[in-house]
C-alpha cells in the first residue's frame, strides 16, 4: 500500500511526544516507517522559583503539533486523516501534577526542579532505595513537608502523559515505565511496589491526609495492554478542525525514557541506550537487581517491566545550542547564510580534529541543577587557562564533551563496581544527529562501542508509535523485545563505533579536570545570582 493509501484507510498510527523544548508528532505505515511528522516548538517557564508549562501551552502546543502534522499530510498526499490503527502519547517523566475533579490543583512542576531535596533524601532513607529529585513521590512529600494548602484536596496525581491520556481517553492510567518514575516498581508484579506504598501510607495516615497512595495514583499498565480509545471530546482536544473520528484504540502512556529504549530497541536484557538531547539519560536493562542503593542511580522499568538502571541528567545539548546560535550570528554579520543543519554539523565535525583531552579546557552546561554532582542549581559555564590549547576544535569537543560528562560519571559505577555486563549499547536523539560525532564522543566516555541507527533522529515520538503498534498489531503475541528485534527492526543493529584507546585516555583526562574544578561551577552558582 502506497503511504496515501495508509492514510485514507486509516491504517496509519501516530504517536506524540511532549519533549522539553519540542513536541513532536510522528505517523507511521504498517512497516513502521515514518510518513509523515509534525512538531510545535515550546520552552519551560521559570515561575516563583519553580519550571512549568501552563495547562494553555500544554493544549495549545498538542493542537499546533496536530495542525502541522495534518498541514504536512494534506501537502504531502492531499488526504485528510479521519481515522487511525492506534495513538500512543509519551512525555517527559516525572514532575507533579495534582488534580482535584479536572482542576490542577498548583502549575505543573517539571522534572526539572530540584526543590525536593528534604523529601528525596528522606523517602530513600525510608525505603532502602535511591528516590531522585525529580519523581512525582518526592514532589508529592516535599509538598507535605511543606503544608501545602493543596494537598488535601488531591484525588489524582499523574505525569505529563497519564494527564493527556486522561484527558482524551478517559483512562486514569500508565505505562509502566512512566509509572516506575513516578514511585518505585516491582519487577515481578510490574505495579508499585507494594512494601514502599504501606510505608508511604503511614507517612500520610500520620499526617491526617484524608486519602491513601493508590487511591490517588493511575493504574500501571504493561506494554500492550488495554488503555482505552478516544473519546468524541479527546479527539476534538488533539484535531480542532473536526476531521479526526473518535473510537481510535490508545496504548498506555508511556515517559521518554520508555519510548527512547523503544526506539533503540533496548528492552531486552543486556541491552542499553543513552538519550542524549535537552537533557540526557542512560538505559541498562539489567539481568538482577543492583547489590545496593546508589544515589546516582535510578531505577526504573522498560516499557514491559524489566528493571532498568538510568542516569540521568538535567542538562545536556541546551548550552550547545546557545554557542551554535552564537556563531550563527557571527557567521550573518560576515554575511554568510547557513542553515541549521549545515551549521551544526560544521561545528561538530571540526571537533573531531580536537586534542582528545580538549587541550584542557572545560564545559560546564549546567542550564539548571545537577543532582548527579551535587549541584541543586546550575550556571553555564566555560573554563580555561592560559596555557590550555584554545583553538575551536577544542572549543567544540569540549562542549561535546561536557554535555556527556556527568552521563559518564554515573554508568563507571554501573561498569567499574557492579559489573554489569552489556551487548550492545544505541545512541539517539538530537546530539547524534551528525553523523560519527556524538557517536565517538559517547564511546569514549563510556569505552565501549556505540551503536546509532538510521532513525536515531526520530526520537521518543517514533518510539511512542511503535508502541501504539505493538498494541494493536502484536497478532503473534510475541514479547516487546521479540516485537522489536523480528518486526520493527530485523535485525538492523545499525552503525556501530569503538573508541581508540587514545580517546578513551583523552576523556578521562578531560573529567578528572572535569570533576576536579566542579568547585569553580558552585562558587558560579553561590556568587553569580539569577
Amino acid at each position: 500500500m502506497t503511504a496515501k493509501q495508509v492514510i485514507q484507510e486509516g491504517k496509519a498510527i501516530l504517536g506524540i511526544e511532549f519533549g522539553s523544548t519540542r513536541i513532536k508528532a510522528v505517523l507511521i505505515d504498517q512497516d513502521n516507517k515514518p510518513i509523515a511528522q509534525g512538531s510545535h516548538t515550546w520552552e519551560n517557564q521559570l515561575v516563583d522559583g519553580l519550571w512549568t508549562y501552563s495547562i494553555e501551552a500544554i493544549w495549545y502546543g498538542l493542537q499546533d503539533c496536530y495542525a502541522d502534522l495534518r498541514k504536512s499530510v494534506l501537502e504531502q498526499y492531499e488526504v485528510e486523516i479521519e481515522r487511525l490503527a492506534a495513538i500512543g502519547f509519551s512525555a517527559m517523566m516525572h514532575g507533579y501534577m495534582p488534580f482535584k475533579g479536572n482542576d490542577i490543583l498548583v502549575p505543573f512542576r517539571t522534572w526539572r526542579n530540584t526543590n525536593t531535596g528534604k523529601a528525596a533524601a528522606e523517602l530513600s532513607k525510608l525505603f532502602n532505595y535511591n528516590i531522585p529529585l525529580r519523581w512525582s513521590i518526592s514532589h508529592l512529600y516535599e509538598a507535605i513537608l511543606d503544608n501545602e494548602e493543596h494537598v488535601k484536596d488531591i484525588d489524582f496525581l499523574t505525569t505529563l502523559a497519564g494527564y493527556v491520556h486522561w484527558q482524551v481517553t478517559g483512562q486514569k492510567v500508565l505505562g509502566v515505565g512512566d509509572a516506575s518514575g513516578m514511585i518505585p516498581v516491582d519487577p515481578t508484579t510490574k505495579t508499585y511496589d507494594a512494601t514502599m506504598v504501606a510505608k508511604f501510607d503511614e507517612l500520610l495516615a500520620a499526617k491526617g491526609l484524608p486519602f491513601r497512595l493508590l487511591d490517588i495514583l493511575p493504574k500501571s499498565l504493561n506494554a500492550g495492554e488495554n488503555a482505552g480509545f478516544l473519546t468524541p471530546e479527546g479527539a476534538l482536544k488533539l484535531d480542532v478542525s473536526g476531521h479526526l473520528q473518535p473510537g481510535i484504540p490508545v496504548c498506555p502512556p508511556e515517559g521518554d525514557a520508555g519510548t527512547g529504549m523503544v526506539a533503540t530497541n533496548a528492552v531486552r536484557q543486556r541491552t542499553g541506550n543513552v538519550s542524549a538531547g535537552t537533557s540526557s539519560f542512560s538505559m541498562i536493562v539489567l539481568e538482577k537487581e543492583l547489590s545496593k542503593p546508589y544515589e546516582m542511580l535510578d531505577m526504573v522499568t522498560t516499557p514491559d517491566g524489566s528493571l532498568v538502571a538510568m542516569v540521568h541528567c538535567n542538562n545536556c545539548t541546551s548550552d550547545i545550542n546557545a554557542w551554535v546560535k552564537i556563531f550563527k550570528e557571527y557567521a550573518e554579520l560576515l554575511g554568510v547564510k547557513q542553515d541549521a543543519f549545515s551549521l551544526y554539523s560544521n561545528l561538530f565535525n571540526i571537533a573531531l580534529k580536537g586534542d582528545a583531552d580538549c587541550g584542557g579546557l572545560i564545559s560546564y552546561n549546567y542550564i539548571s541543577g545537577e543532582p548527579v554532582t551535587g549541584l541543586m542549581d546550575g550556571r553555564p559555564l566555560f573554563v580555561r587557562s592560559a596555557n590550555d590549547k584554545f583553538n575551536l576544535a577544542n572549543f567544540m569537543r569540549a562542549h561535546l564533551y561536557g554535555a556527556i560528562g556527568v552521563l559518564k560519571l554515573g554508568n563507571d559505577i554501573l561498569f567499574n563496581e557492579e559489573h554489569v555486563q552489556v551487548d550492545r549499547i544505541t545512541g539517539h536523539g538530537g546530539y547524534f544527529t551528525t553523523p560519527e560525532v556524538g557517536q565517538r564522543m559517547l564511546a569514549a566516555a563510556l569505552n565501549s562501542p556505540i551503536s546509532v541507527m538510521e532513525t536515531a533522529g526520530e526520537g521518543g515520538a517514533w518510539g511512542i508509535a511503535l508502541l501504539a503498534a505493538y498494541a494493536v498489531n502484536n497478532t503473534k503475541n510475541l514479547s516487546l523485545a521479540d516485537y522489536l528485534d523480528q518486526v520493527v527492526f530485523a535485525g538492523n543493529a545499525g552503525t556501530s563505533i569503538a573508541p581508540t584507546p587514545e580517546e578513551v585516555e583523552g576523556f578521562n583526562r578531560y573529567l578528572e579536570n572535569y570533576k576536579a574544578d566542579l568547585a569553580i561551577e558552585q562558587a558560579a552558582v553561590n556568587h553569580h545570582k539569577l
